[in-house]
């Protein structure tokens, strides 16, 4: 019995560790969407179709065949950050998420491609390849995270580390501007696709 004890002490004290550790990792970051609304974020194109959507917290693009939506861009303007947040794509949906509104990380239902490419899932968009494949099924949610220091870029997804401070000097295409040396906004590609987003939240870095 005292052995028991002993070990239901010991998760519960490994379990409030675990706790702990997330707390701090998240330390920091504020959140980009807050799951009611798109308050901080205006269309790219004032006049362009509205395609987003919100549902129980979830950010949803809907393009139909033969409709063109709207990016979606935030108010705000960032230097060097990290980001994190989660999208869903259905097969073959194409769609982005740019980072100072220049970069684009690409976000591609690639998984029954399985290799990786520079247009592919996770890639900087026409500039590097993701180091490994590391996309999941159409329907499930995919975790992101990205840095941005200065002109190099880190990313992590799905738990793997695809790009180490990669350096990009150039806008990726369909870019707000080509001002490379400026902060800028983030901002989500919502003119190809259908994608979902959710927990987008932000920390900078001084």
């Amino acid at each position: 019995m005292k052995r028991l004890l002993f070990s239901t002490a010991a998760v519960a004290v490994l379990v409030g560790a675990a706790c702990n550790l997330s707390a701090a990792d998240e330390a920091g970051f504020v959140p980009l969407f807050n799951g009611k609304d798109t308050a901080g974020w205006n269309l790219r194109r004032a006049d362009g179709h509205n395609s987003w959507t919100i549902d129980n917290g979830v950010l949803k693009n809907t393009v139909n065949k033969g409709e063109h939506g709207t990016d979606l861009v935030t108010a705000k303007k960032f230097w060097n950050f990290t980001v994190r947040f989660e999208f869903q794509v259905p097969d073959n949906s194409n769609s982005g998420f740019y980072l100072r509104g220049r970069h684009e990380i690409q976000i591609l239902g690639d998984y029954k491609v399985g290799k990786t490419a520079k247009t592919g899932n996770g890639a900087i968009y026409n500039q590097t390849a993701p180091s490994e494949f590391a996309s999941k099924p159409a329907g499930e949610w995919q975790t992101v995270e990205a840095t941005m220091i200065d002109n190099k870029i880190t990313v992590v997804l799905n738990g793997k580390k695809i790009h180490d401070n990669v350096v990009c000097d150039v806008a990726t295409g369909s870019e707000i501007d080509k001002n490379v040396k400026e902060p800028g906004p983030i901002f989500l590609q919502g003119d190809h696709g259908t994608v979902w987003f959710r927990n987008m939240r932000i920390k900078e870095i001084k």
